[in-house]
């Protein structure tokens, strides 16, 4: 069963795993000691960083982190203060606040946007148990909920509001988009369709009845074993992160994955593919779910953004093909890669300068 897309013959310390099962038993992570809090990336001049709190509709509490330009926060905060465009970012799919939602943040704050990065339900800082779980429709409130957010918010205009998706939420973000009117401009990034490569394997090359029939089985195999082990005042088996050590023979973009998610340009403590990765029946309706059903009928501005040489490639191009109308736009960066999309790689790959124009023109 894919989990993020991700190698399946993890190596992870058992030190490792006790601290994940420890975290997996603990339903209210946003309480958690943050006094040797990191981000991977640093804090734009001119920004400033808060955390926040709020609940979606299945009552659970997401974790937030706020960027905000300074500028801003020197007004009065009452109706004669200027309200600004307004962005609810997260992604990617087993990552958190803390690594490229936050990037992405941050560096549309200092372009002049209030931009709120979170942790989806059962992950990162964010409540629900049990932990490192994911659902298509949770996670969609899980986006519903940060516009909600958004919209109160007395220096935002809640008519000026977009999303950006990253890498598995980018198919998040367009299922939201298809649902949420109020969102009037979305950008998906260097985005997987979760439920095409979950019931499909990748490049469809596991596309059949059969192949999806031994998935179930073994799923529910699974549901049995992870059943016995919370009776037994356990918890669910995790599937793995990224492969570590790092297979000579590893497929090159399980190399990109392994290079941002397991060394210091991208590894978290909380990030689930940093670790021990989800619950191995974690995407049990993903493979019961078409994330992009109702794509062709967005009417508000959609830009999938992807790199030339990613592998994920093809999920970002099939997505565009589905989506109608004369604000939609394909953006392909040469020469990048999938994880380049996540914090720039080596060479700033993320046309952040574009995504605020494009912002600009939607949001008004």
């Amino acid at each position: 069963m894919t989990s993020h897309c991700l190698y399946h013959t993890l190596k992870i310390s058992d030190a490792t795993l006790l601290k994940h099962k420890e975290n997996s038993m603990n339903p209210n992570l946003a309480k958690i000691d943050r006094t040797n809090e990191h981000y991977t990336f640093e804090l734009a001049p001119g920004v400033k960083r808060t955390t926040v709190t709020f609940r979606n509709h299945f009552g659970i509490e997401l974790a937030g982190d706020l960027y905000t330009p300074e500028e801003i926060l020197k007004q009065v905060q009452d109706d004669r203060a200027e309200k600004l465009p307004a962005l609810a970012i997260s992604g990617p799919f087993g990552a958190v606040k803390e690594q490229s939602s936050g990037f992405y943040a941050n560096q549309m704050a200092a372009r002049g946007y209030i931009a709120l990065a979170f942790d989806p339900s059962y992950t990162g800082e964010s409540g629900g148990e049990p932990r490192y779980m994911n659902s298509p429709d949770i996670n969609t409130e899980d986006f519903m909920a940060a516009v909600d957010f958004l919209s109160t918010r007395n220096n935002i205009d809640p008519e000026k509001i977009g999303i950006i998706g990253i890498c598995g939420w980018g198919g998040m973000a367009i299922n939201t988009a298809a649902i949420d009117t109020r969102i009037k401009a979305t950008v998906a990034s260097t985005m997987y369709d979760m439920s095409r490569v979950t019931a499909n394997g990748y490049f469809d090359s596991a596309n059949n009845a059969e192949a999806r029939h031994e998935a179930r089985k073994a799923l529910m195999a699974q549901r049995i074993e992870d059943f016995k082990a919370v009776q037994a005042g356990g918890t669910y088996k995790l599937g793995g992160g990224v492969v570590d050590p790092l297979p000579e023979d590893a497929p090159y973009f399980v190399k990109d994955y392994y290079d941002y998610y397991k060394t210091p340009r991208g590894y978290h403590e909380r990030s689930l593919n940093s670790n021990g990765g989800w619950n191995v029946t974690a995407a049990t309706s993903l493979l019961n779910t078409k994330l992009l059903a109702y794509a062709e009928e967005i009417q508000s501005a959609v830009m999938v953004l992807h790199g030339e040489k990613a592998h994920s490639r093809y999920f970002g191009e099939d997505a565009f093909k589905r989506l109608t109308g004369s604000n939609k736009e394909l953006v392909i960066i040469p020469g990048a890669s999938h994880t380049d999309l996540y914090d720039g790689g080596k060479n700033n790959a993320i046309p952040f300068d574009k995504l605020a124009d494009f912002f600009a023109k939607y949001l008004k």
